[in-house]
């Protein structure tokens, strides 16, 4: 059980956010990230990342319960909060510190360092 918290915690954390970010943008991104939706594209765009991180975190899910697919799922978790979070470093870098975003950096980070270090403890 403790090798699979992390992909069961990710999981249901990944799609949650997707469910925020694509369920309904034009009522939920002015109210949670202060920025209307007032695009066909914008809508397009968020609701496709809602469909990736449903099917990603979905993955984790899968892999938190079948033992045949803990290790692809732990590697793309990695690649996954490891991208994601440099990707937050980056804009903080760039563009300033993001009050909203900063605690899912650091989530972001603990669950790359709890996947590698999970990866490292259980390898097959």
């Amino acid at each position: 059980m403790k090798k699979n918290l992390h992909l069961f915690l990710s999981g249901i954390i990944v799609i949650s956010a997707g469910i925020i970010y694509g369920g309904n943008p034009s009522y939920i991104m002015p109210i949670v990230l202060d920025f209307q939706v007032n695009s066909l594209e914008l809508n397009n765009m968020l609701r496709a990342i809602m469909g990736i991180y449903i099917g990603i975190g979905a993955f984790w899910l899968l892999g938190a319960y079948r033992t045949k697919l803990w290790y692809a799922a732990t590697v793309s978790n990695i690649l996954f909060m490891g991208g994601i979070s440099f990707g937050r470093i980056v804009s903080t870098i760039f563009d300033g510190i993001s009050t909203p975003f900063t605690p899912a950096l650091i989530l972001e980070a603990l669950f790359f360092g709890w996947g590698l270090f999970n990866l490292r403890k259980y390898q097959q």
